[in-house]
């Protein structure tokens, strides 16, 4: 499989080291919005291409994988992309995944792609351990618990406020909720009471930090519904106790069964990462495979990790799954 690389932060990092580890895939380009000379990937001989000559890779590129935000980068992107490519992207503002799903649908069923959207731990992993625990176990309630660590997406929203200069955004579960859950109390808990969520804030010279704390605090999607506190703290501060992007957190349902409701279950999947970006990476590309099987099967359109069976992500054959993991 010949995959394109379209971004180079963070994400765009990790997809090329996930993809050093699939002999299955080759990575045949990077796109950026940068001067094309100014960036240095770590794969020898790989062309490293403006984003504006990216039409010139139609036919030689089999998955083009998104690596922008999803502030204002993906939604933008992926539907102009899924023309030209099989795609797959990001996306975690949870609130407008059905938007972004019929935008990229439509765009990709134009010319026959596939485009695989939301992928990662979560919306991904997550989204589809909560599928499988309510089908399992449909009396009961859902619990998620990120954290705690750094959330890419909302430390990319507030380096988007007018005023910032860099920023980091852990998110932290509430200990005395995640016990509740784990113990089956199944208790009834808002948005504010299972996490807060801490801000380390770089700002421009000149910037009013009263006025660029509120703005992050009433940010729609991402701060407007948890206690949030921001610290304004030096560059070199953030640098030096804020440079890593750990995360991780935990999908638990806690339900009953039995005729009279009378035996409890819970059932719970944690992740804990190193660099949150590196195992986001690392799901995309299995989803590359999944994207790239689909497009040769003739199929077409926009799909979400629901859609996909597990045996698409797997660089083994049938056989080898059925005798080795089942």
């Amino acid at each position: 499989m010949k995959i394109g690389i379209l971004g180079y932060g963070n994400l765009g990092r990790g997809v090329e080291c996930a993809i050093k580890q699939n002999p299955d895939m080759e990575l045949v380009a990077v796109f950026t919005r940068r001067a094309p000379e100014t960036v240095s990937i770590l794969t020898e001989g790989v062309a490293v291409c403006s984003v504006n000559d990216v039409e010139q890779w139609k036919d030689k590129i089999d998955v083009m994988i998104l690596c922008g935000g999803s502030a204002t980068d993906l939604p933008e992107q992926t539907p102009k992309y899924a023309e030209m490519f099989n795609v797959i992207d990001s996306f975690d503002t949870h609130a407008r995944i059905p938007e972004h799903f019929a935008n990229v649908d439509a765009a990709a069923k134009k010319n026959g792609h596939v485009g695989i959207i939301s992928v990662g731990w979560d919306p991904g992993m997550f989204s589809l351990n909560r599928m499988y625990a309510n089908a399992i176990l449909p009396e009961g309630r859902d619990y998620t618990f990120w954290g705690k660590g750094v959330s890419q997406g909302h430390s990319d929203a507030i380096r988007r406020v007018e005023g910032v200069k860099d920023g980091k955004q852990y998110t932290i579960p509430v200990e005395a909720a995640l016990e509740a859950v784990r113990n089956g109390e199944n208790p009834e808990l808002t948005t504010r009471q299972k996490h807060t969520r801490e801000c380390f804030v770089v700002l421009e010279d000149g910037a009013d930090p009263v006025k660029v704390e509120e703005m992050i605090k009433n940010m729609p999607n991402y701060f407007a519904d948890y206690d949030t506190t921001v610290h304004f703290i030096s560059e070199e501060e953030l640098k030096a106790n804020h440079s890593g992007i750990p995360h991780g957190g935990f999908v638990i349902r806690s339900g009953k069964t039995g005729w009279n409701l009378e035996n409890n279950h819970v059932i719970e999947y944690s992740l804990k990462l190193d660099s949150n970006p590196e195992f986001t990476s690392c799901v995309i590309v299995a989803y590359a495979r999944a994207a790239y099987r689909l497009y040769k099967e003739g199929q077409s359109g926009c799909k979400t990790v629901f859609d996909i069976a597990p045996a698409y992500l797997s660089a083994k054959d049938g056989a080898e799954l059925r005798k080795s993991l089942l």
